[in-house]
């Protein structure tokens, strides 16, 4: 009797119910591994601005990690998925267990070359010897747990692989949730515990990866049998690994573009003030709390994309990209209303310190305006992996953030300062966002002809 069970049929049935079902708990489990962030930096913004600047410096670099691991673990769910379709169910237990083991290799790895490389890579992102002391009690600590925080997210992965999206967003709830308790207790000394500051910080996340790791293993294991049942099959392991970096690699070099660019515009902004730096990394962990939703989305339309692609469905893969991208519109421009009308409070929440205040406010009444465009690229690069064609996905990312972006906040930044940078990301938002848009979307149209003729020639 099998313990998997087999992803739906997203080829028939309403493409909206899909979106729906797919949507919300990929939205609970996103939700929760951001808030992680954003509670910290709650909590660290009330020790004051140079140790809210420190926690800046951190964002970019953990996004980078964090990137590759969900790379690894987009693998994970595509590679056990198939297998489960084609009833290899012995295959999936041993795939299963090797992409954990991967998961604690990798973490290993980048456990020590973080650690190794904190002096020169946050002195190349701008801080000074000041803001490094702050820096290293947090990443020293926050880098030796990459160990146990790849295991939770490839493990939920592997879960949702098998149609379980239910046991994946508790998990990541209760991670929240944990780390949201214990960093108040570790951060400013409560209940008997030292105060420990951004070491504190660093403690809760590893503890409640830890706990969430613990969790998502004995799912896998018990409930599931998908991990660690009789033999490991060591002898296939490498090519397992071999497999899942076939697919993690690329997909994790995609994915810390942003990040690395965000790091990039971090240094840009250090030149000219802290507070900048402090207000940079306040609005970017609340736009990923405001687009939580958006990246929810995007994940949860793939498979409806690439099942209705390979059925040469293509009305179907127009209608779900239509409809995810009209939602997306709409999102986008409540949201930049959202900010623009309470620009200041929602800076305040963040932080008492008056230029904070006004570099964040002066972000949310700039940026936004170009959220609905930007959020476009989001949502091609997505439709464009599911169908196969990630060359595309990366050659958007790739023009976006690195051609353009890089360049027009250095170049913007030298005629007006921090406004400049400011102004730099939306209009890259708008322009890129539109003429991909307009670009991708007729040849969309044209694809489904040449492929059925293709499809009859064959």
């Amino acid at each position: 009797m099998s313990h998997f069970s087999k992803n739906g049929d997203l080829t028939q049935g309403p493409v909206r119910k899909h979106l729906i079902r797919m949507t919300i708990p990929m939205l609970w489990s996103i939700l929760s591994m951001i808030s992680v962030q954003l509670v910290d930096t709650y909590y660290i913004s009330r020790l004051g601005t140079e140790k809210l600047a420190a926690m800046s410096f951190t964002f970019p670099v953990v996004m980078i990690v964090f990137s590759l691991i969900i790379g690894l673990g987009i693998a994970t769910s595509s590679i056990i998925a198939r297998k489960i379709g084609e009833k290899k169910h012995d295959e999936v237990i041993y795939i299963t267990s090797h992409s954990i083991l991967l998961a604690v290799l990798a973490g290993g790895v980048m456990a020590v070359a973080g650690t190794l490389l904190i002096h020169p890579l946050f002195t190349m992102m701008g801080a000074d010897e000041t803001m490094m002391p702050m820096i290293r009690d947090y990443m020293g600590i926050w880098f030796a747990g990459c160990l146990v925080m790849a295991v939770p997210i490839v493990g939920n992965s592997a879960m949702r692989a098998t149609g379980d999206t239910i046991h994946p967003a508790i998990i990541m709830i209760g991670l929240s949730a944990i780390n949201a308790v214990f960093a108040a207790i570790l951060i400013f000394g409560m209940f008997g515990f030292p105060r420990m500051e951004l070491r504190g910080a660093a403690f809760a996340s590893i503890l409640s990866y830890g706990i969430a790791a613990i969790a998502s293993l004995c799912i896998l294991h018990f409930k599931k049998k998908m991990v660690f049942q009789g033999s490991l099959h060591l002898e296939r392991f490498a090519g397992s690994a071999k497999t899942l970096l076939i697919i993690a690699v690329p997909i994790g070099l995609a994915s810390i573009i942003q990040p690395v660019t965000q790091a990039i515009i971090t240094a840009i902004l250090a030149g000219y003030s802290m507070n900048a730096v402090a207000a940079f990394g306040v609005v970017t962990r609340v736009e990923a709390m405001a687009f939580v939703i958006m990246i929810a989305l995007a994940t949860g339309m793939s498979p409806i994309i690439g099942q209705n692609w390979g059925a040469n469905q293509f009305h179907r893969v127009k209608d779900t990209l239509g409809a995810a991208l009209a939602f997306s519109t709409v999102w986008s421009l409540l949201v930049a209303l959202a900010m623009a009308l309470f620009a200041t409070p929602l800076a305040a929440i963040f932080s008492s310190d008056p230029g904070v205040i006004h570099y964040a406010a002066l972000y949310f009444w700039i940026v936004p305006v170009s959220y609905a465009a930007g959020n476009l690229v989001m949502g091609w690069s997505s439709a464009y992996n599911a169908i196969g064609q990630p060359k595309k996905a990366l050659m958007m990312m790739v023009i976006k953030m690195i051609v353009l972006q890089i360049p027009m906040a250095l170049f913007l930044a030298r005629l007006f300062g921090v406004v400049g940078v400011f102004g730099a990301i939306a209009g890259v938002n708008l322009v890129t966002g539109l003429f991909f848009h307009l670009r991708n979307w007729p040849e969309l149209a044209q694809a489904r002809p040449d492929i059925e003729i293709e499809a009859r020639s064959s």
